[in-house]
């Protein structure tokens, strides 16, 4: 946010002067939201979305005069900086709704599923299986900086709490992506869920790999320069073998991320949650337990990041009392263990290395 914050006040003529008079304000999503639905009473963001500004202190959780300086803008710009659960503001003068709704929970979507997952102790971790793949650790009250490439963000602050919870973050920019890729450039799939299916049809990949870094490599290689590359075709490769490559690599690249998270803390997670659309296919859940050498849990809601907004603004208005009673409201649909054995596990992950490096060389 804050490059563009820079640029509207460059671009725009008149609009410095006028942000440190205080006579206009910017924001995030959030804020925007917030400012609308109270009739512009509030302008206000939390502590999660304030995080990831590049603007906030993520210690004193307010706005870092050295940064502000840096970017040349002006605090009187911002909303202010609040919890992420409480009496947030009341509606007022909204379109269908009634004034004195209370508005009572807000967050980033990834903190939101964190929240979501119930993901409340430290080493808890979700990952997110969209377009591409979200990956956040509760690290307790402990700011870490990450020597693996990772992103430390703020993940919620609770009504009362001094000191917010913390997450590292990391994400794969292809994920779902990829089976878009299959279905709409190579013609592989009708559907989107029909890979399943057709990856299902053979046993492995046959040497086939594909690292899908159609936009460059995400965390925690951070490669923009590396392109998508499918290695391993013999006469014998067909299109079940591609399919399932995919899903390998879709569950791959989440180790990568996971395990740099793991050096990070210092502890081996036990599980791992999951949720998002392709968080409904079982071959990739399997295949992800199986890489990752961990247990993995498929929710009963899949869609944890409006669960955890509901849970915020729950918390909020006194439906339930902790995150303990929280706890209680989560409930797993089904549970895939990890079948495959250190050995070949460990044989699996080299070779995924190994094709890493030659997309990293492809660009």
């Amino acid at each position: 946010s804050a490059s563009k914050f820079r640029w509207l006040l460059n671009d725009i003529e008149g609009a410095r002067g006028r942000a440190r008079r205080g006579d206009i304000a910017a924001g995030t999503i959030d804020s925007y939201l917030l400012y609308r639905l109270t009739g512009g009473a509030v302008h206000a963001t939390d502590v999660s979305n304030a995080s990831r500004t590049s603007l906030m202190n993520l210690r004193t959780l307010d706005w870092d005069p050295e940064l502000l300086k840096l970017f040349n803008v002006p605090k009187k710009l911002l909303p202010e900086i609040i919890p992420s659960s409480g009496d947030l503001g009341r509606t007022q003068g909204v379109p269908g709704l009634p004034d004195g709704v209370p508005i009572a929970g807000i967050a980033g979507d990834q903190q939101s599923a964190l929240f979501g997952q119930a993901g409340f102790d430290r080493g808890a971790a979700k990952c997110t299986f969209g377009t591409g793949s979200f990956i956040l650790m509760n690290t307790g009250q402990d700011l870490m900086h990450s020597d693996a490439g990772l992103l430390s963000t703020v993940a919620w602050q609770l009504p009362g709490q001094k000191t917010p919870v913390y997450a590292l973050e990391g994400g794969a920019f292809i994920c779902g992506a990829a089976v878009q890729w299959l279905r709409d450039e190579l013609g592989l799939i009708k559907r989107a869920p029909d890979i399943e299916k057709l990856a299902s049809q053979v046993p492995d990949a046959g040497g086939v790999e594909f690292v899908p870094a159609l936009t460059g490599l995400g965390a925690p290689h951070w490669d923009p320069d590396a392109r998508g590359v499918i290695s391993g075709l013999t006469r014998g490769a067909g299109a079940p073998h591609i399919a399932r490559a995919t899903l390998e690599a879709m569950a791959l690249q989440n180790v990568d991320i996971l395990r740099a998270m793991e050096r990070d803390l210092g502890r081996r997670m036990v599980d791992l949650k999951v949720d998002g659309g392709a968080a409904a296919n079982n071959l990739l859940m399997q295949l992800q337990a199986d890489y990752l050498g961990r247990e993995i849990i498929r929710p009963k809601v899949i869609e944890t990041t409006v669960a955890g907004a509901c849970f915020l603004a729950g918390l909020g208005v006194g439906i339930w009392k902790d995150t303990e009673a929280l706890a209680k409201v989560w409930r797993a649909d089904q549970r895939f263990p990890s079948r495959m054995g250190t050995g070949p596990r460990r044989r699996r992950l080299a070779s995924w290395q190994q094709a890493v490096s030659r997309a990293k060389t492809a660009g």
